[in-house]
């Protein structure tokens, strides 16, 4: 009999979802991708997670996650070979930096990316806050320069599960002033960025599938 497979529904460029699939992907788990547009949002998908937004894994015991970080641990949980939830010490600090890990991620959701949303939206607008929205910004950006400059990636020399959940975001933040961006202090910041979008991984998580009809074939994803 074949084992029923979690069912990821996601949307190609939304950071959320972006980063519940980097997980997948790294932890070499398998699920069934169904790609949706928010415009046109499945009935199944809205009978699982009513909240209507993406990303949402339905696991085959019926439970539903409906937010990105559940999902990245749920992957992890499963299969963490490269030490991605830095269970293994990789220093001597006071703090375990898995405790740290997961501290910088709640700092980046729950302040960063509100103050990044004001940015975005003012450099859409032509909001004269501009400026000072990218200054809240640079805020965080100057605490992952800080970690980049001790490190390759935010903990280490590989990636973690914060690597995975704060990147989205930057790249986000990377599109919304192009030119300053490209000219500001933060070199260590760009490179950690540009090794993440140049790499192997990022182009199969971010590969185009066909938008997923009832009915149709499952598109399968991660460590197929």
């Amino acid at each position: 009999m074949i084992k029923p497979l979690p069912i990821l529904y996601s949307l190609r460029n939304c950071p959320y979802a972006m980063r519940a699939r980097l997980a997948i992907f790294a932890s070499e788990q398998t699920v069934c991708l169904r790609e949706v547009l928010l415009s046109q949002k499945p009935a199944p998908m809205l009978t699982a997670s009513p909240k209507g937004t993406v990303p949402v894994l339905m696991l085959p015991n019926g439970e539903v996650l409906e937010q990105s970080r559940d999902i990245m641990l749920w992957a992890f949980a499963q299969s963490d070979p490269n030490n991605y939830l830095l269970h293994q010490p990789l220093g001597n600090s006071k703090q375990s930096e898995a405790v740290a890990m997961q501290q910088l991620m709640t700092q980046f959701d729950s302040e960063f990316i509100p103050r990044l949303e004001h940015y975005r939206s003012a450099k859409r607008y032509r909001d004269p806050k501009l400026l000072l929205y990218r200054a809240e910004c640079e805020i965080y950006l100057q605490k992952l320069e800080s970690h980049l400059t001790e490190h390759d990636y935010l903990f280490a020399s590989q990636p973690c599960v914060a690597d995975f959940a704060i990147m989205p975001f930057i790249r986000q933040f990377a599109r919304v002033e192009r030119q300053w961006y490209l000219q500001s202090p933060y070199s260590e910041v760009r490179r950690w960025l540009d090794d993440f979008l140049q790499s192997p991984m990022f182009s199969k998580v971010m590969a185009q599938f066909p938008v997923w009809k009832e009915g149709a074939n499952e598109t399968l994803f991660g460590g197929v």
